[in-house]
């Protein structure tokens, strides 16, 4: 175990203020900073850092912790390895490593699995350099058109066509099969037992973090057959595709003013190349929220440039929806005359494609040119079809100020006079609003039934038992005497807690005591996921008024909670609790 002393020195050199800034752009509340959450898509600010305690704790989506636990949030990694990325950051090594600390369980460790990456990329880039493989380079340089400086910036390689020729390689390098397994760099067969390599002649596409190192790969088919076109790297212990963009690590420096969103590797390449260092893709897969709150970090407008496909296209709604969630403005390119960015530039040049970057639309503007190309807007019958779907895109609209322009641009385009499109828009949005109460309060019986409540799904069953314990708690991490006075005088066990989360906290917490005279929960991350962290900080912040409070509050909180067992679990008093809820959400 790493010493007390190197966490705490730790977190005093890297100020929670100072590392959150990095991933988010907070402003003075008051005491503390606020900002918009990392974790959950939000336009108004509930996430504050609390600079004095040096915590942070969302009060929208309720994750919260220290500077370790938002760095094991933000980077995906394990509590050591969250220790191990602070002590970089500061330039220190940590010596309390041997024998795998940093070790996942009975796997790679993060680390290993870049430092492999980073062999097989090289691995990969010379033998798209080796006039063996000349039909990679020829790829490149001849179909795709790109340049040798062009291919060596991103550091593209080549996958021969061969079973064992990255296997073979990283095997003289050290790495067992078992090793490259985990990496997703090579497979084992069913039938034979034996290890073969996962990418085989394919044109290879590091994918590097935000940080530079190789997280994974994307691999291209050089001509089209009946194997995938695209192969992508797993998920590993490096990588989750939800959580990583392509060319991040050289658009971050470009993009502060917008991005373009890209489907494809090879589209982001050929727009840096023509001089768009700020364009991006997803990783095979649809945009994720995760990614959308990635791209807010960096940037305060994105411009979404799919191919021009039919599955292009329908995957517009869905990234407007989510970039448009986090608070970034979005705006819609549609690529006409080519099938993607890539062409175009080929076909009318980077002067024409900026052109077109520049008059990129709105959703609505985008959806509703869409809506009039689709019905023939001049015949009755059409008029009223394109009428109908404009105001169902209105309807979604929450700016009335907004709503109120489109309804007069979508009149003008289609004779219609204002007041009859907005009543339609207006029925719609009544409907919605129904529809979105009978969905919350089906949301409210599910949390009641402990459904959604993946911490502590004891909680509901028992309402008091569990506040009392959550109040105990709070106010032991608060205040030092009170935690001292409970563990000394005995006053309170574990047999007295309900629900099991809280009672494996307390316990918890009494180690801490016996070892450190002291609960700090932020020595606790090594015990606890970041979500059970963040419902230990929340404890800790919803009662903090308890602070000021004297021990014979704390000693009501566990006359309350001893009295709470009776009858707290019968049926008629989880549907009085339940009905209670849905009065409140109905009133």
């Amino acid at each position: 175990m790493i010493a007390k002393s190197v966490i705490e020195e730790l977190k005093i050199r890297n100020t929670i203020e100072d590392v959150v800034s990095s991933y988010v752009r907070l402003t003075r509340s008051g005491q503390n900073l606020k900002g918009l959450c990392p974790f959950h898509s939000e336009k108004t600010p509930s996430f504050t850092v609390f600079t004095g305690e040096g915590s942070f704790y969302c009060f929208g989506c309720g994750a919260g912790g220290d500077v370790i636990t938002f760095v094991m949030r933000m980077e995906n990694l394990t509590y050591p390895e969250a220790l191990e990325f602070l002590a970089r950051r500061i330039g220190i090594t940590l010596n309390d490593e041997p024998g795998g600390y940093e070790k996942q369980k009975g796997g790679l460790s993060r680390s290993e699995v870049l430092t492999m990456n980073r062999e097989a990329a090289k691995y990969f880039h010379s033998c798209l350099l080796d006039s063996k493989n000349s039909e990679g380079l020829r790829y490149l340089m001849k179909k795709r058109k790109f340049s040798m400086p062009l291919i060596k910036h991103f550091g593209l390689g080549y996958a021969p066509d061969g079973w064992s020729g990255l296997r073979d390689h990283l095997k003289n390098r050290g790495y067992t099969y078992e090793e490259m397994t985990q990496a997703n760099l090579v497979q084992k067969s069913r039938e034979k037992g034996s290890f073969y390599d996962v990418f085989r002649n394919r044109v290879m596409v590091p994918i590097l973090d935000a940080g530079g190192n190789v997280v994974a790969f994307g691999g291209r088919l050089l001509e089209d057959g009946k194997q995938p076109k695209y192969l992508n790297t797993a998920d590993t212990p490096a990588f989750k595709k939800s959580r990583n963009l392509f060319a991040l690590n050289f658009a971050k420096d470009h993009c502060a003013e917008r991005m373009i969103l890209c489907e494809g590797y090879m589209d982001v390449i050929a727009l840096h190349g023509a001089g768009f260092p700020y364009a991006v893709a997803t990783l095979g897969t649809a945009i994720t929220s995760e990614q959308a709150r990635l791209m807010r970090r960096y940037t305060k407008s994105v411009i979404i440039c799919y191919d021009a496909d039919e599955a292009g296209q329908n995957a517009v709604d869905k990234a407007f929806k989510l970039l448009s969630d986090v608070g970034l403005e979005t705006k819609i390119l549609k690529v006409k005359d080519a099938k993607d960015p890539d062409e175009y530039i080929k076909n009318f040049g980077k002067e024409a494609f900026a052109r077109l970057l520049d008059g990129s639309k709105n959703h609505f503007t985008f959806k509703f040119d869409q809506i009039v190309q689709k019905y023939d807007v001049s015949d009755a019958g059409g008029k009223i079809k394109a009428a109908r779907e404009a105001a169902k895109l209105i309807a979604q609209i929450p700016s009335s100020v907004e709503r109120e322009l489109y309804v007069s641009m979508a009149c003008q385009k289609l004779g219609l006079s204002t007041d009859a499109l907005k009543n339609d828009v207006e029925h719609l949005r009544s409907v919605n609003r129904k529809q979105r109460r009978n969905e919350q309060s089906e949301e409210i019986l599910r949390k009641a039934e402990g459904f959604t409540d993946r911490i502590n799904p004891q909680s509901v069953g028992n309402v008091a038992a569990a506040r009392a314990e959550e109040a105990i708690l709070g106010m032991m991490m608060l205040r030092e005497d009170v935690a001292q006075r409970a563990f000394e005088d005995r006053c309170l066990t574990e047999n007295d807690f309900v629900t099991e989360f809280n009672r494996t906290v307390f316990i918890e917490f009494r180690r801490l005591f016996e070892t450190e005279k002291a609960v700090d929960p932020g020595l606790l991350g090594d015990r606890f996921t970041a979500d059970e962290m963040g419902r230990i900080f929340k404890m800790r912040h919803d009662r903090a008024e308890l602070a000021y409070n004297d021990y014979e509050v704390f000693e009501q909180c566990v006359k309350k909670l001893k009295n709470s067992r009776v009858d707290e679990n019968t049926p008629e008093n989880i549907l009085a609790i339940i009905e209670k809820k849905r009065k409140n959400l109905l009133s």
